[in-house]
Formats: C-alpha cells, structure tokens, sequence
C-alpha cells in the first residue's frame, strides 16, 4: 500500500513543480510546430511523437486546455494565444457533439479554463469574449444532459458513447460540463418547451454512479470490496433495471481498472466541492443536500481508500488490480512499482488523475473539521505528486513530445506502444495524462504561492 509522506507540504514541491513547467513549455512548442489540426486529435506517443486514435476525439480539449493551464502558472501570454486561438478555430465541433460523453473533458478544459481566468482577472475582461465562452458551456452542458437514460423514479444517467445501456464511471469527472452551465443559468429545453433541470441530472447521473459503479463491501456480489471500482454498468432498457458491471478498457468486470477508479475519485471530491458552495435550497432535489453531500462523500472515501490499499509504495498504479500477471511481481504492493518490468504496465496517468482527488478529498474534510482524516487523504496526494514530478515518470528527453511517461491507454485492445526489446509498454505519454499531471501541478502551485483554490468554477471553494 502506499507509503504516505507526512513532511511533503506543497512549498517543498515548488522547486520541482516550477522545473515541470519549465520542460512542459517546451513539450507545447514541440507538440505545436509538428502536429497538423488535420490528423485529428493527438491521443498518445508512439516512440515519443504524438499520434492520433480514431475512436472518439476526447482528447482535443486536453491539447489546447495544456497550453492555458501553462499560462496561468507561468503567465506567458504565447501559451494563451495557442489555447485560445486553437479553442476558437477548432473545438466547436466538440461544444455540440451529441454522440460522447465527454464534454467536461474537451470543452471545460478549453472554453471552461478561459473563462474561469476571465473571472479570477487573469485575462483582460472583455463582455464579448466572457460570452462567447459562457455560451459554449452553456450548450455544452445541455448537450451532454441531452443523453439520457432514464432508470424511472426520478433516477438516470448520462450514457456513454457505448450506447443507451451504458453508465461509465469515467463520465463522473465530466459533470464538471453540467456544473458549469447550471451556474451561468441554463437550463436543457425538452418536448413541449419543458424545461430540464441540468443540476437534477448532475445529482441524479451521480448518485446511479455512485450506486452501481461504485462498491462498498456490502454484499452486493462475491467479489464486493469496499472503493473498487466498475469501468462500466450495464442495464436493460426495457425495464431499466440494473444487470451486470462490465469494462472496456480494463482486464474484467470484477476487477478494477485503475484509471476509473482515478476518474471516481476526482470525480466525486470535484463535486464534494461544487455542491458544498450551493444552497440547501439548491439540492431539494434527491433526498436534499445533507443526503447527497453525504453519498459523494462515502463514494469518495471508498475509492481513495481502495486506492491506497491498492496501490504499490510509491503511489503509481498498474493499469488494473486484476491484471493477469501481476502474481509474477511478488510482493509488488509493498515495494515501488516499477514501470520497466517484464509483466504488467503501470498507469501514471491514472496516478495523476488519483492524486487531485487525494488532495481535493484532503481539503474538503480538513474545512469540515475532520483535520485528521483530511490530513491523511491531502498527504497522500502529496506524496503520489512527489512521484510523478520526477524521473522516471516526468519526461525530460527534448526528443519526447509527452510529458508523463508510462501511461496507458487500452491494453486489452493492444493500443500502447511497447518497445521490440520490451514484453510491455513502457515510456510512453497520452494526452490526458500530460494534461492532468499540469492540472494537478498547477493546483499545488496555487496553493505553494498563496494564490485562489484551483476550481473549474474560478474563486475559492
């Protein structure tokens, strides 16, 4: 399990966090001189150069959202000129995309990060522009609400590019889009000009997360352990009942693959935080807003426990606790992992992802007085981070475009890049990975210089 620092505080990290950024402008420039809009988006490096995977473009707002969380923790404005240029020629497409359910992964980290800078007075304020990206998370959070199951009895979800049947654990990150748009007053029109709650859909998509891909040791099947985590659950549309947890991108249904159990994590703490802001009135819906802070809060404990339980020494994940070799690594709970073994990848991207949740968790219970417990879960974000910011997991070869070296993207499917001298992947970089390893850099970075909370909202939680 992992071995927690309790002397990192986020001033000691400063020095290899300014040092990350410092490599991350240049990784930008790289990326930017050689790669053309027409191939798609980049998605992960194959040998160190970037490559595209067409499968869904969820990666797009990742690229250009790096080159704005560049400026705000360096203040270049030639990093502010890439993201938002890019955001106003290409991202439109991703604003009104009915088939995904990744909108608060493209657009929020593109449009959503301008104009939160907008709103903290980082960028000269400017009535047009604040609209222009106001109304492009307005409707994306609308079109993201649009893809609705409904389970019947005030209880749905946002289904995944999979289709109707499909609740991912992944999307609980990317409600962040419906947080967003519900703040600035938009509502999703439906049949007969009725208006559809994007708050209700934000509570009732998270509490059938929550429910169904979320697992807390009660019995529910055999292998039940308390924060694991299911990429996938499964229902019958005809009834809408519940029929069995599946996984796209991890090694079974039963168990977990690590980086969705990284997107609940972050996830969930994420709206700990946003719903933590809003009024009681706010949160009538769902059983009002005592009950449902308090599922996020059992959800997000859950899985950070898991993940800590899980997770070798120095705080970087295999790509899945089940994964099929990793008996072959003995021990390998109570040592670092080592992402140059012959037998099973890690996922540093799901690392990063996992880290910001720690963190999040950690502050939230620390401001609700729980200082012990919040202490445990913030130093354990610090000590994952302290990790990642260094060889081998931060890239420093001028020759490699990625930034966080050893991510995965699909191993069932045989996407990674693995060396010829190599059983598996290894060395390699995806698009979300870099991003949210800046994401989570600049969250401390804030902190370190005394400067507002990191939230997708802007201002201070």
């Amino acid at each position: 399990m992992l071995k927690i620092d309790n002397t990192l505080t986020p001033e000691k990290l400063l020095p290899q966090i300014q040092h990350l950024f410092e490599i991350s402008a240049k990784k930008i420039h790289y990326l930017q001189k050689t790669w053309k809009p027409q191939w798609g988006a980049p998605v992960f490096t194959v040998n160190g150069k970037y490559t595209a995977r067409g499968w869904t473009e969820w990666t797009q707002g990742f690229q250009f959202g790096a080159a704005i969380l560049q400026f705000d923790a360096t203040g270049e404005k030639e990093f502010l000129t890439i993201g938002r240029d890019a955001t106003v020629k290409l991202m439109a497409t991703h604003v009104s995309h009915i088939g995904v359910h990744d909108h608060g992964f493209n657009n929020v980290s593109t449009y959503g990060n301008l104009w939160r800078l907008m709103r903290e007075g980082r960028i000269p304020q400017n009535e047009w522009e604040q609209n222009f990206y106001e109304l492009a998370l307005k409707i994306s959070g609308a079109v993201q609400a649009a893809r609705w199951t409904s389970l019947g009895n005030d209880s749905g979800f946002i289904h995944s590019f999979n289709g109707a049947h499909s609740l991912f654990v992944d999307a609980i990150r990317t409600l962040r889009a419906l947080a967003v748009a519900h703040q600035l007053g938009h509502v999703l029109m439906g049949e007969g000009d009725q208006p559809i709650s994007l708050l209700q859909r934000l509570v009732e998509h998270a509490k059938a997360t929550a429910q169904y891909n979320v697992y807390y040791g009660e019995g529910r099947d055999i292998y039940d352990v308390r924060g694991r985590v299911a990429h996938e659950s499964i229902f019958n549309l005809r009834d809408g009942s519940y029929r069995c947890p599946s996984s796209q991108q991890g090694y079974s249904p039963f168990s977990t693959w690590t980086r969705g159990l990284a997107w609940a994590m972050c996830g969930f703490a994420e709206q700990l935080e946003f719903c933590d802001q809003l009024d009681n009135s706010d949160l009538q819906i769902g059983g009002g807003k005592k009950n449902f802070m308090n599922l996020l809060l059992k959800a997000a404990q859950a899985t950070c426990d898991f993940y800590l339980d899980s997770t070798p020494l120095d705080g970087i994940p295999y790509w899945d606790t089940g994964a099929p070799n990793l008996h072959q690594r003995g021990d390998y709970l109570n040592q670092p992992a080592d992402p140059f073994n012959a037998f099973e990848p890690v996922d540093s991207s799901a690392a990063a992802i996992a880290a910001q949740g720690l963190l999040r968790l950690g502050r939230f219970l620390k401001n609700h007085k729980e200082k012990k417990l919040g202490r445990h879960y913030y130093q354990a974000g610090l000590t994952v981070c302290q990790t990642l910011v260094a060889p081998p997991y931060l890239s420093e070869k001028k020759n490699h475009q990625g930034l966080l070296l050893h991510s995965v993207y699909h191993r069932p499917r045989g996407w990674d890049y693995a060396p010829k001298s190599a059983r598996v992947p290894r060395g390699e970089s995806s698009m979300w990975g870099d991003y949210h390893l800046r994401e989570l850099a600049l969250l401390l970075w804030r902190q370190a210089k005394d400067l507002p909370y990191l939230t997708f909202l802007g201002g201070d939680c």
